[in-house]
């Protein structure tokens, strides 16, 4: 039986992909910026340099096929830094930022873990203590997201109070209570 192989030539990018047909097939991270092959047959790609075969992956006809293998190990680190992780980090922060995760993984947390990821790693640069304020004051404007708490950190607002609610005054009745007092009995 006869089986067409499709050759291409590619440049690993800086995200440890490399490029065939439509798909994009990780490598082995130190390959970076280096020229490598790949060879398609069937339902396999192999991606080689220098006559080598470094990676294999099965066929996609477009998105990505990733193997966290081939990152570096201070990125193997950071993918596996789940939702759950980071609540464990959040719990160490205080209140406010466990509310703030709870609240962005309720739904769909997997596609807000980076905004999740970014939160917690917020408390590099400014500590336990304001990190958990501004949480809390994000949840109190009602905006528990990434760039909320990062603004409110840079602007140093996390210490400021939230202004009572304004309660509008009940509507006056133009016409008095006795307007609506009808026997309807007669």
């Amino acid at each position: 039986m006869f089986e067409s192989v499709i050759y291409s030539i590619g440049r690993v990018a800086a995200d440890c992909h490399v490029k065939s047909g439509k798909a994009l097939y990780s490598v082995p991270w130190r390959l970076i910026g280096q020229q490598v092959t790949a060879r398609t047959a069937g339902d396999v790609v192999q991606i080689f340099h220098s006559g080598t075969v470094v990676a294999t992956h099965v066929l996609h006809l477009a998105g990505r096929s990733t193997n966290v293998e081939h990152y570096p190990p201070h990125k193997i680190a950071h993918t596996l830094r789940t939702v759950t992780w980071c609540r464990t980090q959040a719990e160490q922060i205080g209140p406010g930022a466990v509310a703030v995760v709870a609240e962005l993984s309720t739904v769909n947390a997997i596609h807000r873990l980076r905004a999740i990821q970014g939160i917690i790693r917020l408390r590099e640069k400014y500590g336990d203590r304001r990190l958990d304020a501004a949480c809390t004051r994000a949840l109190q404007v009602g905006d528990p997201g990434y760039r909320t708490v990062k603004g409110i950190l840079v602007a140093g607002t996390e210490a400021d109070h939230a202004s009572p609610a304004v309660v509008p005054p009940p509507p006056a009745m133009l016409r008095g209570p006795d307007a609506f007092d009808t026997d309807l009995t007669a």
